[in-house]
Parts: C-alpha cells; structure tokens; sequence
C-alpha cells in the first residue's frame, strides 16, 4: 500500500523544520519536500544576529543545517524534490513532485516568499555585501553609517525609519514624486533630521570594488547621473510570495499572501501556512520558527480528532 504520512511540509526553510521538529517530536510521521537546500532565503543571509541563542551572530546556511538536523533526528525525513502540483481539499492529500506523488493527511505550507530585486545588472554580485534586503535583520550592521533605501511603499518608509535611528544618514529613492505609502509615515519620515527623499530617482549602478561605496542615482526627468556616497543598500520594493501552487484552493490575501492567522490554519481543513508565506506583521526566522511549532500542535490537534 502507498505510505501515507500524518505531516508532510512543503518548504525547508526555518518555519517548515520547526514545525518537522516538532511534529516528529509528537510522534507524527513527517515528510518536509525541499527544493533545493535547508534554511530557504535565510541560508541566502551571511549573518544573522537576531536569531536567540547566537550572541555572536551565525550565517543562515549554517543554521538552516542545524534546524534540519534537528528535525532529523527527531524523526522527520527530507526528500529534494520540486512540488509541482498539489490537491489538498480532501481528508488525504496528494502533493505531486519531480520525485513522484506523496500523500499526506496534513500539509503545512512554508514555500516562503522572495523580496524582489532591484533589477540592476551587478546586484547579485553585492547581496550580503552591500545590498539587503531586510533592514529589521541587517541594518545594524550599518550603525552610524551611511544608507540608501530604495522604494516608496509601506516596506521601504518603516524601512527607512528604523534605519534612521541607527544610520547616521538615511537617503530614500523612489522612482515617482509622492510616495506610495499610507499617510502615517509621510509625516515621521518630513520630521526625521537624518533622512534625505530623493524623489523621481532611481539606482542604476552599484559603485565600489572591494566594498560598496556609492550607488549612481538618476534623476528619471532629466537623466542626469551621479553618484551618491553610502555604505549599504536595502532594497524594498516589495516580496512575492511562492503561493502560485496554491491558487484555486488555499484563500489569499490581494497581494498573494496565504489567509492564516496566528493559528497557522488556512480555509482547507488540515492545512497549514507557516513564515513568510501567510499573512503576517513581521516576517523573520523567529516568528517563522513560531509559526511552525503552532502549526505541528494545530496538525497534532486535527489527527486527533480535537
């Protein structure tokens, strides 16, 4: 007969090993289908250091190791493979992968969501060592320096206001001449003495060589060209979440983000969103470590019957 396993989580980044851990922990077999690697876009991070436990700080390749083995020596298994299909409306859910179909009588997504980039031509070559994209995690590491963020939304203003009270300078770009964000914060970022709005501008360039030191800034009318001195850049013009399996099943918000709420529950019974990947106010390792250990309860809860 073909196993059919109590948990399976799509998704190995920290919200899907903390809910494997603890489901084995629960005794619950457990399946987590991983892409590509552990720790998902936290394995992308060179340091973390606000993550419990690390007072010197750890790479996200390192800790996405560590959670996997956790989860491992618990019980659950991982197998790489690429999810390309799922159905999840009836008590036993199929997940169809590159490595065959696997069934399961819960699923927990935590396929993650990915900041969207730039798009200029050598920024892949500066992620971790100048261009970020989360300042919450990053923008201690710019204390006293000096910083561009890039984006004119809700992201990139909180962005540029917890910046500014560590930065000694903050320079907003963004591409049009009123911001997009919510009035809240057009007031603050006017007020703040350290921040400079650079309006109808963008970056076309990253200048520097060892290190990043100054980003080339064009005014969009115009197309003049010059370079504005900085230490760091924090990208925020907004995330895609990695929800497109799920479209026709699992409710969404409108920019595409799984409907859960601090349950962790979705509208199917005996599914799951944990991390970046569902609706949230704050989306970091700790709070997708959370999700995942209420998700593996609220699974354990389900089979049960409670």
């Amino acid at each position: 007969m073909e196993q059919i396993y109590d948990v399976i989580v799509i998704g190995g980044g920290p919200g899907g090993y903390a809910a494997a851990l603890y489901a084995a922990r629960a005794g619950l077999d457990t399946l987590v289908l991983e892409q590509l690697s552990a720790g998902g876009q936290m394995a992308l991070t060179q340091q973390i250091d606000n993550y419990p436990g690390f007072p010197d700080g750890i790479d996200g390749f390192t800790l996405g190791e560590r959670m996997e083995q956790s989860a491992q020596q618990a019980g659950a298994n991982t197998i790489l493979a690429q999810v390309e299909a799922v159905e999840l409306a009836q008590p036993v859910k199929q997940v169809h992968t590159s490595d065959g179909t696997f069934l399961s009588r819960t699923v927990i997504v935590a396929t993650g969501a990915t900041p969207r980039p730039l798009g200029i031509q050598e920024e892949d070559a500066w992620v971790g060592r100048g261009i970020h994209y989360c300042a919450t995690c990053d923008g201690m590491a710019y204390k006293g320096k000096t910083v561009v963020v890039v984006g004119g939304g809700n992201s990139a203003c909180g962005d540029a206001m917890v910046l500014s009270r560590l930065a000694a300078h903050v320079h907003l770009v963004h591409r049009r001449d009123t911001l997009r964000a919510t009035k809240v914060y057009h007031q603050a970022l006017m007020e703040a003495e350290n921040i400079t709005i650079h309006w109808n501008s963008r970056v076309t360039h990253i200048l520097g060589q060892d290190k990043l030191q100054a980003v080339a800034l064009e005014e969009i009318p115009t197309g003049t060209v010059t370079p504005l001195p900085c230490d760091g850049v924090f990208v925020s013009v907004g995330r895609s979440p990695a929800t497109q399996l799920f479209e026709g099943q699992l409710e969404m918000d409108q920019n595409g983000y799984l409907v859960a709420d601090e349950s962790t529950r979705t509208n199917l019974p005996g599914v799951y969103a944990v991390g970046d990947v569902r609706t949230k106010a704050l989306r970091q390792v700790v709070t997708a470590v959370a999700d995942g250990a209420v998700a593996a309860t609220a699974a354990e809860e389900y089979l049960s019957g409670v």
